[in-house]
């Protein structure tokens, strides 16, 4: 009679608007998923074009070429005798749509498009797309192209499901899994026993457990099989899509992928028993209760069957469940910014990066992050992965690379310089060396005085005035400004430097500049603009202090880099005003707060969506046995006095791997004014009224 099936999943790293790639990705993933015994193959959330198009999905090309890759796939070999839950934008009645388009056979069986459109943090959705109406369905007009292959004129479009010979699935996208009435539950009560999900999800550190808690609940309150796919890779912007393709039953995962990974195409399957998600539902009588209410959605019918005879497939045994897995946060680091920084370095036909590397845990954890990077491509190359051998290979200018050493891959692709003046230590000047020698790269050693006089002579020959740093007599205007000459210099000078080492080793091309700003930094504008926060890309511009060290810690260990030790036991320091026996410069005392407060400030304050007042309410519980409640307002006005001064900084940060929920980047996720009313004047005096009131009302006796 035939329960078992085999179904597949899958994560690809596809890339906005390359089309022929994309293609074939999709057709690789279900050779592999044929091969696997799969009749049913599910695809990440616009697979065809790459989810990253944004703009690009209002002109009609992006529209057209996906049609042209789906009559590909439908004339292909690959989707013979196969059911593709394939992701690509349609317009219908002029209208844009987020759809997923369900082929059986090499033909058209429905156009499924988004209910819920994603439309907050790093999503604009409906600046695209349209939503659809739920049980809503109409005929589409296929285009002739595709009409010439299935010889269909058109085909259902909308909010339906499809029958098979053996069950019924229906689709969801990505949103809709998140939103309160889930397009699973109704579909599950009329019936539905596997549910596709296509999904464009990106990684944020500490956010796959809700993804997965959300898949499972769903299956474990309506019961069922449910098949979540999503992209992989960074497809041309600050975003890393995290993988992690899984299939759950019954709410118990029974497969699950990599959530990181340098292979384009991953497929996971799993064999089912249709019959154990029908006795587990029958066991809930309250299930059948609203089953019988419910309404029915449209049922859409093809001549295919998931099963086979089971008499052909007596050794098939299904899935059994296992636990999901999770990678710690400092495992995140190392690995999510690493594929991100390969898949940017290997696309962008660059040479390598460069590094400023300052001795400071900052510039380190993007050090260790490029080494963690190599150490990936060189495990990846020794399991035969020939995508990346070849690019490899190609960074590398060596046909005949064997790739059997990170170090030896950092030295051909990793350049690294210490970049010093009379102000630098020679304890960072050490370490810098120590890390560059640890991880492979190669590494330059400067000292930058000459050029810094130089502007220096230049303004004192124009203007007669001669600025002098604080320590020796100055005003806080011309000790920041005698700062930031150096930290502007390093900029240019690393762009210098990017585009000719190469060139001085014969080696061609240019390289890519990273940046090193952490999200704390970034949020306080502990930063000089146009200094060497300025660069192509940052990986670590959306982790915080915290997460950074501890990141520094695994990897010590873990990477067997002992060098790694002194960086934690650093002060941090920009090192940009003179040492004096009594002065040396420290971070956390130039910006008046500590990396740990800034953690909770920025969660607060975009995470928790607390202005001034609401974020001194809070703290001042939170707090409230350790400060008064005018020392609470102090710190939390001093915040938002920097924070504002400072956030026109934002408009020009390097575009950074986004990793923290509250990380302040202009670009599209944290949308603010970059001109502020500094004195906050209206919330500062209200917060000042209720400190004031609180402390008249607190006995002194509770406070330290």
């Amino acid at each position: 009679m035939g329960h078992l099936i085999t179904i597949a999943t899958c994560s690809l790293n596809q890339w906005a608007l390359d089309f022929d790639g994309n293609l074939q990705r999709i057709l690789e993933s279900i050779r592999v998923a044929k091969q696997k015994g799969a009749k049913l193959r599910v695809g990440p959330e616009l697979e065809v074009t790459g989810y990253g198009c944004q703009d690009h999905f209002l002109e009609s090309d992006t529209y057209f070429h996906a049609w042209e890759v789906l009559a590909a796939i439908l004339q292909s070999d690959e989707a013979k005798d196969m059911i593709l839950d394939i992701g690509m934008p349609i317009m219908h009645k002029t209208v844009k749509y987020n759809c997923r388009v369900i082929v059986s056979d090499c033909k058209i069986a429905l156009i499924r498009p988004k209910l819920f459109l994603a439309n907050d943090g790093n999503y604009r959705e409906l600046r695209f797309f349209a939503p659809w109406v739920a049980k809503k369905v109409e005929k589409f007009y296929l285009p002739r192209m595709i009409q010439k292959i299935t010889q269909q004129t058109h085909v259902p479009i909308g909010d339906a499901v499809i029958s098979t010979l053996d069950t019924c699935f229906g689709a969801e996208t990505c949103e809709e899994l998140f939103t309160p009435n889930s397009p699973h539950i109704g579909m599950g009560l009329d019936g539905v026993e596997i549910f596709t999900n296509s999904s464009g999800s990106h990684h944020e550190l500490r956010k796959l457990n809700l993804r997965i808690d959300l898949i499972k609940a769903a299956t474990m309150k309506v019961g069922g099989l449910y098949l979540y796919a999503n992209q992989q890779g960074c497809d041309g912007d600050r975003l890393y899509y995290d993988g992690c393709a899984m299939i759950v039953l019954n709410g118990d995962v029974i497969a699950q992928g990599s959530q990181f990974s340098l292979r384009d195409v991953e497929v996971v399957t799993a064999t089912v028993d249709l019959e154990d998600i029908r006795s587990y539902r029958a066991r809930m009588a309250s299930r059948g209760m609203q089953a019988s209410l419910s309404e029915a959605y449209e049922r859409v019918d093809i001549g295919q069957s998931l099963s086979r005879d089971q008499d052909e497939r007596i050794h098939v045994r299904p899935t059994l469940a296992r636990e999901p897995h999770y990678h710690t946060p400092e495992e995140e680091i190392a690995l999510g910014p690493a594929c991100w920084l390969w898949d940017y370095l290997r696309r962008s036909k660059t040479a390598g990066f460069f590094l400023p590397l300052s001795g400071g845990i900052d510039s380190c954890a993007t050090a260790v992050i490029v080494a963690s990077m190599c150490r990936l491509v060189v495990q990846e190359a020794q399991q035969g992965n020939q995508q990346v051998i070849e690019d490899a290979r190609r960074l590398m200018g060596d046909e005949n690379a064997e790739l059997t050493d990170p170090r030896e891959l950092a030295q051909r692709i990793f350049y690294t310089c210490y970049m010093g003046t009379q102000n630098s230590s020679t304890e960072t000047r050490a370490r810098a060396k120590s890390l560059a020698d640890t991880i492979g790269a190669y590494h330059t050693d400067l000292n930058m005085d000459t050029v810094v006089q130089s502007i220096q002579s230049l303004f004192s020959f124009v203007t007669g005035k001669t600025p002098a740093f604080r320590v020796h007599g100055g005003s806080n205007t011309e000790n920041l400004a005698l700062q930031n000459i150096q930290a502007r210099l390093r900029m240019l000078l690393a762009y210098m430097f990017a585009q000719l080492l190469p060139w001085t080793r014969s080696i061609q091309g240019g390289l890519l500049v990273l940046g090193s700003a952490n999200v704390d930094e970034s949020l306080r504008g502990y930063l000089t603009k146009y200094d060497c926060s300025s660069a192509d890309i940052n990986p670590i511009g959306g982790i915080s202090k915290s997460d950074l060290k501890r990141f520094i810690a695994y990897a010590q260990n873990q990477f067997d880099m002992p060098i790694l030790a002194e960086f934690l036991n650093a002060t941090p320091t920009a090192e940009l005003e003179p040492i004096t026996k009594d002065y040396v410069q420290s971070d956390e005392v130039d910006m008046g707060m500590t990396y740990d407060d800034l953690t909770i400030y920025g969660r607060l304050r975009k995470i928790e969506r607390c202005g001034p007042f609401s974020m001194f309410s809070k703290l001042v519980h939170t707090w409230g046995d350790a400060l008064r409640p005018t020392e609470v307002a102090a710190k939390v006005k001093r915040f938002f006095f920097y924070y504002s001064i400072n956030r026109h900084k934002m408009t020009t940060m390097t575009p950074a791997y986004h990793a923290e929920g509250y990380s302040p980047d202009d670009n599209r996720f944290d949308l603010r004014p970059f001109l502020y009313n500094a004195s906050w004047k209206w919330q500062f005096g209200r917060i000042d009224q209720e400190a004031a009131k609180l402390e008249a009302d607190t006995p002194a006796s509770s406070s330290t």
